[in-house]
């Protein structure tokens, strides 16, 4: 395979734009820290190989096969994300009370991408528009080592800008303003679901 694969400027694009984990790790390097966010971006990093590859074996083929799976999914998906932005809404207010909370772990961040939409949209473009004619099992490894590898940077890039943006949210009124941005746009990317 070429480093000029086709397939890696797909997948930094897809993964690196606004979706709930950017903004999920974004608000979480805000909140804990770049450090303390680390299992988190792992995590991700993990959910997102393991959701890829699986699509290259073919459960994508599935999904798109039983519209009513995908249905229960794509509510199971909007409700959780929802949930999630519910909680960074009335999440504590200032800073300080980031202490008494935790981030994600690497368990419940790989989890997450079970009811990722926007993770399973990218994993079945790419592994319908970018199949490099690999046997199965060589299709999703190709497209576990592109996910991972790829979103790994993009998931250091944004805990760690969430991180910089913590110097400037020293007033409460200002951490009040971001957590409720970020709230908001993860509530949207629930709404995306079913679009």
């Amino acid at each position: 395979m070429s480093l000029l694969d086709p397939l890696y400027a797909f997948v930094l694009a897809g993964l690196f734009s606004p979706g709930p984990n950017v903004i999920l790790l974004t608000a979480s390097g805000a909140r804990f820290g770049f450090r303390r966010t680390l299992p988190h971006v792992a995590g991700v990093a993990v959910g997102v190989g393991v959701i890829s590859g699986l699509t290259g074996l073919g459960i994508g083929s599935l999904l798109l096969a039983q519209p009513g799976l995908t249905a229960v999914l794509k509510v199971l998906a909007a409700g959780w994300i929802l949930w999630m932005a519910w909680k960074l809404a009335t999440s504590a207010r200032a800073p300080e009370a980031a202490a008494r909370a935790r981030p994600f772990t690497l368990v419940e961040a790989a989890l997450f991408q079970w009811v990722n939409p926007k993770v399973w949209a990218i994993a079945l473009a790419a592994a319908s528009g970018y199949a490099a004619g690999l046997v199965p099992w060589g299709e999703a490894a190709r497209l576990a080592g592109a996910f991972s590898g790829i979103n790994l940077f993009v998931c250091l890039f944004w805990s760690f800008a969430g991180s910089l943006l913590s110097y400037l949210l020293h007033h409460p009124r200002a951490w009040s303003i971001f957590m409720l941005a970020m709230a908001g746009a993860l509530g949207l990317s629930a709404v995306m679901v079913f679009l």
